[in-house]
């Protein structure tokens, strides 16, 4: 059975980020590997999402009537492992061996890796036509289930994003959220100097969404956007505004953490910044 009341306070919410965001760090760490700024930023909209209101069952990750989650961002996708582990959907040591060969968490996602990854994601622009494929799918098959995608605010540069986007109001209605995890960098430099994206939550009104601006760490804005969202009869945009790196000072609004991984040295200071004992 899906489950549909799913819900915990939000201090426990708060310490669940904090834990996650260690854990991204650590994961970093052991491989090497970069994007450990944009996993952090997006931690706390894939707490409000997976404890809030995605309809899901860790144990029947394959569930026809399951909401979606597709991380659209797939090079964040550390935040993703470490989300699905919390949440169930398989064993927290497996976070050990993230990026090796032969195991099941690659760098960049692909479907059925491991349980609770619903699309091969990276090559930005992508996610949001899926999603809307699902969305339109449940629709045609009377399904109820609900396709939430997460994106970066540098993927909305790409074409497709708003050929989806004019595309939704017009033949969907309902049952399709789109997350910006706003954290006004890219690879190469701010994104609004780099593309002019502002006024973003404007531009998703202008194509017929219903949308709104959030702070996306405030846990408690993020459910009350999720709960509008989820009541919405129009696709809804969530322009969630982000801090890159958040929860590390010497990482937050850093474009440098894009591309290193921390030292032994780094990760301790995190986990006491973290509090994480």
């Amino acid at each position: 059975m899906i489950n549909h009341d799913f819900r915990v306070d939000l201090g426990q919410l708060d310490r669940l980020s904090r834990k996650l965001r260690y854990n991204i760090i650590k994961m970093s760490h052991r491989a090497e590997t970069a994007h450990l700024g944009g996993a952090l930023s997006v931690v706390d909209i894939l707490v409000a999402v997976y404890w809030g209101c995605l309809r899901i069952d860790p144990a029947k990750p394959q569930d026809q009537d399951r909401d979606r989650l597709i991380l659209s961002k797939g090079h964040a996708v550390s935040a993703l492992y470490a989300t699905l582990a919390e949440r169930g959907f398989f064993p927290c040591a497996e976070l050990e061996h993230y990026n090796e060969e032969r195991r099941h968490l690659p760098e960049q996602p692909s479907p059925g890796c491991i349980p609770g990854v619903e699309w091969a994601t990276g090559s930005l622009g992508h996610g949001l036509p899926v999603g809307l494929g699902m969305a339109l799918a449940a629709k045609i098959s009377g399904k109820s289930y609900r396709v939430f995608v997460v994106m970066s605010d540098g993927e909305c540069q790409e074409g497709s994003v708003w050929e989806a986007a004019m595309f939704a109001p017009q033949h969907l209605g309902g049952g399709l959220v789109v997350i910006v995890d706003y954290n006004r960098w890219q690879a190469t430099g701010r994104s609004n100097q780099i593309m002019g994206l502002s006024p973003l939550a404007a531009k998703w009104t202008a194509f017929g969404w219903d949308s709104v601006e959030v702070d996306g760490h405030n846990l408690q804005a993020l459910s009350e956007a999720l709960a509008q969202a989820c009541r919405s009869s129009k696709p809804f945009a969530i322009i969630a505004h982000t801090i890159k790196g958040r929860g590390v000072s010497f990482m937050e609004d850093d474009n440098n953490w894009h591309y290193r991984s921390p030292s032994a040295d780094e990760v301790r200071a995190a986990a006491s910044e973290l509090g994480i004992s």
